[in-house]
């Protein structure tokens, strides 16, 4: 996943419209659908070029919206050279600069809802092919089925086969540790790959998570997200990936977003007690 520089916090003097600073749609070759992938993307246009084809071949029609932080590579002038061979509609969301994956998701989010608001199913996905397109027709059948999917590499099934032992061991075991604190304060919260990013929502669910007071970026955000969904009686439904590399361009991990997703689930669960 690509991540991103920065913080929620840090971004809170500005609003979604004063970071967005323009949305393109362009409507292909056939209909509409009521399903609708955002892709976070800051360089990441020969992997744009290669996924926006790729998602033309699934058995279920897409829509797309790419979520850009003002790319230098130019990605979204790249995603909009690939409209014409898109059977649906293509948004490409421009932002002023690189303000984090949280609020880049929910800038996403609040726009679709306000402007496009016919979707029914909203997938989050990164553009590296680490999610495997795929997958994306079953993560739709389950979300319809239950609220919300989320594509796991820690349940029976998933994995990670491209990954040397340290990074192994530093996502499943931050994976464990966010379980583990947030099942102090809900013992009976299950979910077990906290931090992945390709999720598939009912868009009502979503609705309903993008009311609370979401907090954090990167890892910090996605762990937010799946724990709200279970706070509000959507427990999030896991269905095995397999995790591949990404192919092109390099995967940014500090150690702000380190710090952020050692005290998130500590705030989560405390924020939860005292809302209850």
């Amino acid at each position: 996943m690509q991540m991103y520089n920065g913080s929620l916090e840090h971004m809170s003097s500005l609003s979604g419209l004063e970071r967005i600073v323009a949305v393109d749609t362009r409507i292909g070759r056939g209909q509409t659908t009521p399903i609708l992938i955002i892709i976070p993307t800051y360089n990441e246009r020969e992997n744009v070029e290669k996924l926006l084809p790729a998602l033309t071949q699934l058995n279920i029609p897409v829509d797309v919206m790419i979520a850009d932080d003002g790319s230098p590579d130019g990605t979204g002038d790249a995603a909009l050279a690939c409209a014409a061979g898109m059977p649906g509609r293509l948004h490409v969301l421009r932002r002023a600069g690189n303000f984090g994956l949280g609020t880049c998701y929910l800038d996403a989010f609040r726009w679709v809802r306000a402007h496009e608001p016919s979707y029914r199913i909203i997938i989050q996905m990164d553009a590296d092919f680490s999610h495997d397109p795929w997958m994306i027709p079953l993560l739709v059948e389950r979300a319809m089925a239950y609220g919300v999917a989320v594509g796991s590499r820690y349940v029976q099934g998933g994995s990670t086969p491209d990954w040397d032992r340290r990074r192994i061991v530093l996502s499943k075991g931050g994976n464990i540790y966010a379980r583990t604190i947030l099942k102090l304060f809900h013992p009976s919260y299950p979910v077990r790959d906290n931090t992945s990013g390709f999720i598939a929502w009912r868009t009502e669910v979503l609705d309903q998570v993008l009311q609370k007071p979401l907090i954090g970026d990167g890892y910090a955000f996605l762990t937010a997200l799946k724990f709200y969904a279970f706070c509000i009686g959507y427990p999030p439904t896991e269905v095995p990936i397999v995790f591949r590399d990404r192919r092109l361009g390099v995967s940014k991990l500090d150690s702000g977003i380190i710090r952020e997703a050692i005290a998130m689930p500590w705030r989560l669960g405390r924020a939860s007690r005292a809302r209850a």
